[in-house]
């Protein structure tokens, strides 16, 4: 009899095994899809407040409420894309990105240039850079290779966005199909309390989402009152992309560092590099960095705490296991993930001692 047992209690354990194989197979083959689900979500935890008050304080109908908030969330982010058009057509006349020696000329230029001056200070640049060997490895042969992956990707991309507008609809629309769909997954003796915790995971994920919205907000109008000040062409649009990049923890403003250098050193292409682009990109790199300075001792902190209900330190420390664990895209959801965890464990192990100090505040 005994035998039986353990033999039935292998098998189970083996068949769940499988189980959990064939479920990560199939989940990575469908990971496109997976995608636009998380992204359809999280529309829908920033749309949520705008239709709640458009419901409860305008007294909108469900389906009117929420094709407003689309319209208003699609109508901003297509907004957005056309305020790139400028800066590419720009910069691509700038940098003559479809002109391979015209842009190797262009950039001999700055970089004779550069040398002029700093020879002036007795500083030898060009030894230097051709010690490291970093002219070596110029080599702008990628850019028709990559402008024709562009075109490639454009069209697996007008796929993702109807897919994404369309989950996103009725993730608006109703918003329990996704709570129901997760529910039938639940044994009857947990589903109550299963059903409180995605509750509280809305609505503090709700809350972080718009945080984050106002922190790029912040920095948006940061950077572009700096570029404008200095007559930065295409401002307004470099600013928003520096600001967005903030979304990626710690490495986003490292990337958004670099692009505001470049694009303001392009910006004055043709003017005299020892009394124009080098001041000028001194000045916007101290405008930078002190737009990152607030945002990482005020803003962040203070909506961080706020949004989410956990300390600054706590946070910090949950992106950066994160980002060990999986790289960029573990930075990026580790606040939401964190969250989630710490409100199922909230309802489900609050006898623990660790969970009480965790989740007080929640």
């Amino acid at each position: 009899m005994l035998s039986k047992e353990i033999t039935k209690g292998i098998l189970n354990a083996i068949a769940v095994l499988l189980g959990f194989i064939v479920l990560g197979w199939f989940l990575y083959q469908i990971q496109s899809v997976v995608l636009y689900i998380i992204i359809s979500a999280i529309i829908s935890l920033i749309g949520r407040p705008l239709i709640l008050f458009l419901k409860n304080q305008l007294r909108f109908n469900n389906l009117l409420a929420v094709i407003i908030t689309m319209v208003f969330i699609y109508g901003f982010f297509i907004g957005l894309l056309l305020l790139f058009i400028p800066l590419i057509r720009q910069q691509s006349h700038n940098l003559s990105l479809l002109n391979i020696e015209s842009f190797s000329q262009t950039i001999e230029n700055l970089y004779s240039e550069m040398l002029a001056y700093f020879a002036g200070s007795n500083i030898d640049i060009e030894t230097q850079i051709e010690n490291s060997g970093f002219l070596n490895t110029l080599d702008f042969g990628f850019i028709p290779e990559f402008i024709n992956t562009f075109l490639a990707a454009l069209g697996s991309f007008s796929i993702g966005l109807f897919s994404v507008i369309f989950i996103s609809f009725f993730l608006l629309k109703d918003s329990k199909l996704m709570e129901s769909g997760l529910l039938t997954l639940i044994p009857d003796e947990f589903e109550s309390r299963f059903s409180n915790s995605l509750n509280k995971i809305k609505s503090l994920l709700s809350r972080y989402f718009i945080g984050l919205v106002f922190q790029i907000l912040i920095l948006f109008i940061i950077y572009s009152f700096v570029l404008l000040l200095f007559g930065i062409d295409n401002a307004i649009v470099i600013a928003f992309l520096c600001a967005l990049l903030n979304i990626i923890p710690y490495v986003g403003p490292i990337i958004g560092g670099i692009l505001m250098f470049f694009l303001t050193m392009s910006s004055n292409l043709g003017q005299d590099f020892s009394t124009v682009i080098l001041p000028t990109t001194i000045y916007v790199m101290i405008g930078f960095i002190i737009g990152q300075l607030i945002d990482n001792f005020l803003s962040q902190p203070l909506i961080f705490s706020k949004s989410v209900k956990s300390h600054p330190l706590e946070i910090f420390l949950i992106i950066v296991i994160g980002g060990l664990l999986f790289g960029i895209l573990g930075m990026i959801a580790a606040v939401p993930f964190y969250t989630a965890i710490k409100v199922i464990s909230k309802e489900f192990l609050f006898e623990y001692k660790i969970v009480k100090g965790l989740t007080k505040d929640i």
